[in-house]
């Protein structure tokens, strides 16, 4: 990869498929507010990071591992990586820790195929299927990279890294149940902007009905 090509953060791509206006603030602008849910999630990697590694039943398990995807333009750190040393060749399994419960889009499971991916091009290894572990229902949560994941993983990095060359952060459009829980409402301000995205809109077609 060129010196000059900006690498994408793995978290960047959540943050991208759930929205990305957020993905500019956090990633563009280097904007943070931290909530209850944000701070439970940290608490929750905190304990991950803090662990190191693990032998245990023909499994060795690997805490905070540093990630990169020279081709994909990617870099990050895996909460956990399972190697499986009794099946040949040994199996690889990313896995994720969040905070709540499985949600209704795929912004997880895009995060976890996108460790996958560079978990395969470092070890040049096929990896079938990792895990989200949720902190609400402390069960894990299989995901398979199947073609369908693989495909969506590589249009959000995509998006992401346009979104990043174009350098610009996207208009604000208030969505309640999106935003209303997002840490950084303060900072966005999804309601006033999209009002004033609005009344911009509305000044430009009354100014354009006078020349008219």
């Amino acid at each position: 990869m060129e010196d000059d090509v900006r690498l994408i953060p793995l978290s960047a791509l959540q943050h991208m498929l759930f929205c990305p206006r957020q993905c500019a603030l956090i990633h563009l602008e280097q904007q943070w507010l931290e909530n209850r849910y944000t701070a439970e999630g940290r608490i929750l990697h905190e304990r991950a990071d803090n662990l190191g590694h693990e032998r245990r039943r023909g499994i060795h398990t690997a805490m905070a591992l540093p990630l990169a995807s020279e081709t994909l333009g990617l870099t990050g750190v895996a909460d956990v990586v399972e190697f499986d040393e009794s099946q040949q060749p040994t199996g690889v399994r990313p896995i994720e820790y969040k905070r709540g419960r499985p949600k209704a889009h795929r912004a997880d499971e895009v995060q976890l195929c996108a460790q996958a991916l560079c978990l395969e091009e470092m070890l040049d290894v096929s990896i079938e299927q990792g895990a989200l572990y949720y902190g609400k229902t402390r069960r894990r949560k299989t995901v398979a990279f199947d073609d369908e994941l693989r495909a969506l993983t590589l249009r959000v990095i995509a998006d992401t890294r346009a979104l990043f060359d174009n350098n610009r952060t996207p208009t604000a459009i208030y969505e309640p149940k999106r935003c209303d829980h997002c840490s950084l409402i303060d900072a966005c301000q999804p309601q006033v902007m999209g009002k004033q995205r609005s009344a911009s809109r509305w000044l430009a077609r009354q100014l354009q009905s006078l020349d008219e």
